[in-house]
């Protein structure tokens, strides 16, 4: 564990965002050579890792996944592994994530599956929602698609230790909108001669966070930016835009809701004469766990004599192994970071060591479980 625990310091050390984890996927790659895989993937989705380690005979392939990207987020926290590129961090635990996976790779190593195959997958840019698809359609991903695939993510707020679980949405889905509208520029003396998209603006703030009530199960649309022409006290503007976050627990009330938003802007639009265009960033996925493997992942906390939980309602934030879930049956579970533990994102937040063990206990229970 202490070698797990210097290598997760060293990763915190050196965060790299989403897209630019070339550094971080290098250690990576050190650390796993000496444990001679069966098959190394470099490169994929981007700056993407898989390691394969195959069983003595033939069976399911188990994915086990884990991300590689930090946070533009400046790490606050005083210690001696606090992070050295400015407005950086690892503020949402994916370095005990990547130390909780090589620990798994170490323990198959030393000891083979039974049968099938155990992918373990370093992914680029979970925090933008780019990295699950990227991976998903690199043409290499055919030769590694698995049968099943796990991954966990650490919950402040949560008992240390504590698995939680839930059968179905884990995760909302979510994404990122802009409508973009366009009029004509004029003198600001004569706003008259021109299309101001003002009034359309002030019109979609007030009405956009109303669609989301419309929904059978929970919606949410939060309203992040608003912009109106530049300052130029002598225009009267002929450009705006509106940025917002849809998210939902079903993947159909989530494009229900895109739509319900795209049909009122042009509406909208319309009557105000602009031109109205939409753009998409973000984009994740709905996390939906598979029912059939609730009682493996429920079976290995009791193997280890955690405290298990059963969460209520899906989380509102998004993580994009929601992907996966649509390629295989999958399942994502919290483990806890402590009840005092800083929430994810915060400049304070720091991911307890001690959970790295708990990490690649669950992991190993699960390979020997399903392999």
């Amino acid at each position: 564990m202490n070698h797990l625990i210097q290598l997760r310091h060293t990763l915190h050390q050196f965060p790299e965002t989403a897209l630019e984890e070339t550094q971080t996927a290098r250690r990576i790659l050190e650390f796993f050579r000496p444990l001679a895989p069966d098959q190394i993937l470099e490169n994929l989705g981007g700056t993407g890792l898989a390691f394969v380690f195959q069983g003595v005979k033939p069976g399911k392939r188990l994915l086990f996944r884990c991300e590689l990207d930090g946070l533009p987020i400046a790490d606050l926290k005083k210690s001696d592994h606090q992070s050295q590129i400015p407005g950086k961090g690892h503020l949402c635990g994916h370095d005990g994530h990547m130390a909780i996976l090589c620990g798994l790779g170490v323990k198959l190593s030393q000891n083979r599956p039974e049968s099938g195959e155990v992918l373990l997958l370093f992914q680029p840019a979970e925090e933008t929602g780019d990295g699950a698809r990227a991976v998903l359609t690199d043409p290499r991903f055919e030769q590694i698609k698995p049968d099943i695939a796990f991954a966990l993510h650490n919950l402040p707020g949560y008992p240390l230790h504590q698995i939680v679980m839930r059968k179905g949405t884990f995760a909302a889905g979510s994404t990122g909108m802009t409508i973009s509208l366009t009029g004509k520029t004029s003198h600001s003396a004569h706003p008259e001669a021109g299309i101001n998209p003002a009034n359309a603006l002030a019109t979609l703030i007030q009405e956009l966070p109303k669609l989301p009530l419309e929904a059978n199960g929970f919606a949410l649309l939060t309203l992040i930016h608003a912009k109106l022409g530049s300052l130029a006290f002598g225009t009267s503007a002929g450009k705006g835009s509106l940025s917002m976050t849809l998210r939902a627990f079903d993947q159909e009330d989530l494009d229900n809701l895109i739509e319900k938003v795209k049909e009122k802007s042009r509406v909208i639009s319309k009557s105000e004469r602009l031109e109205v265009e939409f753009s998409f960033v973000e984009q994740f996925a709905v996390s939906v766990n598979d029912p059939d493997l609730y009682s493996l992942v429920e079976n290995a906390a009791k193997k280890l004599g955690l405290s298990l939980i059963e969460k209520p309602e899906p989380f509102r934030w998004s993580e994009d192994f929601g992907l996966f879930s649509q390629v295989c049956p999958s399942f994502l579970f919290g483990l806890g970071s402590g009840e005092s533990c800083p929430q994810l994102h915060e400049g304070t937040y720091d991911f307890p060591d001690e959970l790295i063990e708990t990490g690649v206990e669950m992991f190993w229970e699960l390979v020997k479980e399903t392999c």
